[in-house]
């Protein structure tokens, strides 16, 4: 099945009458119990509570293989229904025009298929799927709110807390970060805080799906540069900030909620003004700091600087300065208490500089590339055997492209066409698409099966990422079922082209488990289909999800902006509200995701007695009155 109508036409004449127009929609009907009668065999492996709704679906690719635009006109001139919100009983309403059709011609009522989707039960069918999917909705709004979980949800109990208090109902845990420690952390942090504030939140677990990325990069020097914010005369506006801890809780990992960043050497924490870098103190030095007190040092320039202890934390010594500074291992602090020294830093993160015109060879050798050759590894060789000159590259979300001017065993040129003048910055572990090369790449790798079973432990939900046919679905429910696991809800994760392609054979074999959602992946989809192509993808993949039944979760950079900096911009204000057409929006991590979650409640609330689903519901305006 294809998910694109072909040119084929279904229409009469715009003055037709009702006799023309029962001819019409007949025939389309015929055909479509005809597809029934094919597709007998797929619906017999359809779990026994998703047969109507994978009917429903049938009927609704039938219509959709057909122009029938001149017959929408033609039904809405006699105000009939023009079928255009049919998806979700799309025999039924057939029928039911058909009778009314057969009224104005005399022939009386004569339509009724046994076993259709009713107009109700259509509603009914993907509400009770979304809810036993992901979860009950809020008494407010129907749509739900999936959080992905930022690393600080290991630690911080209230976090995780007050993202269930501003309205998370089910959180979301990406595998391709973190560690399995941090997860199990994560977990138990969201069982408590549901148990405690009575609200469920269901767990989704995303398998990483194959890891297309660049390779990694020759790391830096071991500097630190704390650069503050400048006014136009050149005067410090901001200070830079930064944390001062010991050197052993730095390299080692922290213990309490608040140090969860150090984790990693070079680790930053968050704060108000952004991510904040974190500087190893050797020695006891650092506990004789007072707040106040003023720290001297001479940088890698030698050039005198002053710090000042804005506050004394938890994790160590929070302070300030208004002058770019550098620093490295070895560099003498001194205070009035006495003298301390930098540790360790981590290396400074180096990038390739790519401009158009440039050629960047992408190969399977993944030794570190040096920033000054472009030239960076590609973290899964068989995609590169897949390239063909011509073929165009996408990399970092899209925010360069190219097209394969050469390819060699296990290399190939790209020419850059994508990029700033001025250059743009390629890092490692970014993403790469291929969106013309046919690369067969499943979506489940037997390396997946021990994070599976942790999955299948742990998690409500399994995430089946860059599912690209109906056999990547397959093969997961016949491995839940080994591990005893079918019960376990799946989420399709729709991220390519030919995923998208793929999305009604998709439908059909997830709908053999009882409980099967679908994830729109906007952002590499965007990638994949072309950024232009984005809107007109979406709203397929809803279309089709609806006919389904199945719940849809709109996701990738809804709020995005908010979650990083507190303050959203108009365009994914509306963009949020559009979310609330699929049964659940999904945020991204950041600072201010609290503040993001709270925000995207009160719009979705705003939003629920204006539209359900594509229906525009005609409550009555506040803004408008006769008479004024």
């Amino acid at each position: 099945m294809a998910n694109h109508p072909d040119t084929s036409s279904v229409g009469v004449p715009t003055a037709a009458g009702p006799a023309a127009l029962s001819a019409q929609l007949d025939d389309l009907r015929r055909e479509m119990r005809r597809r029934h009668v094919e597709s007998s065999d797929t619906f017999e492996r359809v779990h026994p509570s998703h047969r109507q709704s994978a009917a429903n679906l049938v009927d609704y690719l039938t219509l959709r293989r057909h122009d029938i635009r001149q017959l929408q006109e033609s039904l809405a001139e006699l105000g009939l229904s023009s079928l255009g919100r049919s998806q979700e009983h799309v025999i039924t309403t057939v029928e039911r025009v058909l009778d009314t059709l057969d009224l104005l011609t005399a022939n009386g009522w004569r339509h009724r298929t046994e076993a259709a989707v009713s107009y109700g039960g259509g509603r009914e069918t993907l509400e009770a799927n979304a809810t036993a999917l992901l979860g009950p909705s809020r008494a407010h709004r129907q749509t739900r709110i999936l959080v992905t979980m930022p690393g600080e949800a290991a630690t911080d109990f209230e976090l995780v807390r007050s993202l269930i208090d501003a309205g998370m109902d089910c959180a979301r845990i990406n595998c391709a970060h973190d560690d399995v420690p941090s997860w199990l952390r994560m977990v138990e942090n969201l069982r408590d805080a549901a148990k405690k504030t009575g609200r469920p939140c269901p767990v989704l677990m995303d398998l990483p799906g194959p890891k297309l990325r660049t390779g990694p990069i020759e790391p830096g020097p071991r500097v630190l540069r704390l650069r503050p914010r400048r006014d136009a005369w050149g005067r410090c506006a901001v200070p830079a900030q930064a944390l001062l801890v010991d050197e052993d809780r730095y390299a080692l990992g922290a213990s309490s909620a608040a140090e969860g960043a150090l984790s990693q050497p070079g680790g930053r924490l968050p704060s108000a003004a952004g991510a904040v870098p974190v500087i190893p103190v050797l020695g006891p030095w650092l506990g004789g700091l007072r707040a106040g007190d003023r720290i001297r040092l001479r940088d890698t320039r030698d050039s005198p600087r002053t710090m000042r202890v804005s506050s004394l934390e938890e994790a160590g010594a929070r302070i300030e300065v208004d002058d770019t500074t550098y620093l490295e291992a070895g560099t003498r602090l001194v205070a009035d208490h006495g003298e301390g020294r930098v540790g360790l830093l981590a290396p400074r993160v180096q990038a390739l500089d790519l401009r158009p015109g440039d050629v960047l060879t992408l190969t399977a050798d993944l030794a570190p590339a040096s920033p000054g050759v472009a030239r960076i590894g590609c973290t899964l060789a068989p995609a590169l055997d897949a390239v063909r000159v011509g073929h165009r590259v996408f990399l970092d979300d899209g925010k360069i492209g190219g097209v394969v001017v050469d390819r060699r065993p296990g290399e190939a040129d790209v020419r850059i066409t994508l990029a700033s003048p001025e250059g743009t910055k390629l890092r490692a572990e970014k993403g790469i698409n291929f969106p013309d090369s046919d690369l067969r790449l499943p979506a489940l790798a037997p390396e997946d099966d021990a994070l599976l079973r942790l999955i299948v432990e742990q998690a409500d939900l399994v995430g089946l990422s860059f599912a690209q046919d109906a056999t990547d679905v397959i093969t997961l429910q016949r491995r839940l079922h080994e591990l005893g696991a079918a019960h376990l809800g799946i989420v399709l994760k729709v991220e390519t082209a030919r995923g998208f392609s793929a999305l009604p054979e998709m439908l059909l074999a997830g709908m053999a488990s009882e409980r099967v959602g679908v994830m729109v992946a906007r952002g590499d989809l965007a990638v994949e289909c072309g950024f232009e192509r984005l809107a007109e993808v979406q709203e397929e993949m809803l279309w089709l999800c609806d006919a389904a039944h199945v719940p849809v979760i709109w996701a990738t950079q809804v709020l995005d902006q908010m979650a990083r900096t507190g303050q959203p911009s108009r365009a994914e204000i509306s963009d949020a509200a559009m979310g609330g057409r699929a049964e659940c929006v999904m945020l991204n991590k950041g600072p201010h995701i609290v503040d993001a979650v709270a925000s995207l409640d009160d719009i979705l609330g705003r939003m629920v007695s204006h539209q359900r689903k594509n229906v525009a519901l005609l409550r009555r305006l506040r803004s408008w009155s006769p008479g004024r």
